[in-house]
């Protein structure tokens, strides 16, 4: 079993409530536009860690991050890269490779926008864990924490904190 905490676009802002909401967490993912190797380095130092770079990241942390992810987690094939779009609109760039091999749980970030969507004509889940960084256009900052088992993804929960007040919720997956 594996806790994993997953951020995307946090734009050089690591918020501090982070260690404590992923103190629980055996792992944390991040989905892009890290903005900082400051931000990596937090990160890394906290807990393990799996990242790809976004289209704000700079040459240093391109050299140490790859564009792509695609690893087996608890019997779970994942695919993480920023920009992908999601279900019924993928980006060009990543649809040939999911409709080729569609992974379990296919991660992007980019939007700002949270999103968890099943993919019934792929049998896989989308997650976007929206903008977990201060800035850009969104108002609320995001992310996801979830488990996964034996081949299951479980207990998945959206995290907001919306001037600074910090909400937790349960999502169904199915």
């Amino acid at each position: 079993m594996q806790r994993i905490a997953l951020l995307s676009d946090t734009h050089a802002f690591f918020d501090t409530r982070f260690y404590e909401l992923f103190a629980c967490v055996d792992q944390i993912w991040h989905a892009g536009d890290i903005g900082s190797e400051e931000v990596l380095d937090m990160m890394v130092a906290f807990k393990p860690v799996r990242a790809v770079y976004g289209n704000v990241d700079d040459a240093n942390i391109r050299l140490r991050l790859p564009e792509m992810l695609r690893f087996d987690c608890e019997g779970v094939d994942v695919l993480m890269t920023h920009i992908g779009g999601y279900p019924g609109r993928y980006d060009a760039r990543i649809q040939r490779k999911i409709f080729a091999n569609p992974p379990r749980l296919f991660i992007s970030g980019h939007s700002h926008i949270l999103k968890i969507m099943n993919d019934s004509q792929l049998g896989l889940l989308h997650i976007n864990p929206g903008a977990a960084g201060k800035f850009g256009f969104h108002t609320i900052q995001t992310a996801v924490r979830f488990v996964l088992d034996k081949g299951t993804i479980k207990d998945m929960e959206v995290i907001e904190l919306v001037n600074g007040e910090l909400k937790v919720e349960n999502e169904k997956v199915e």
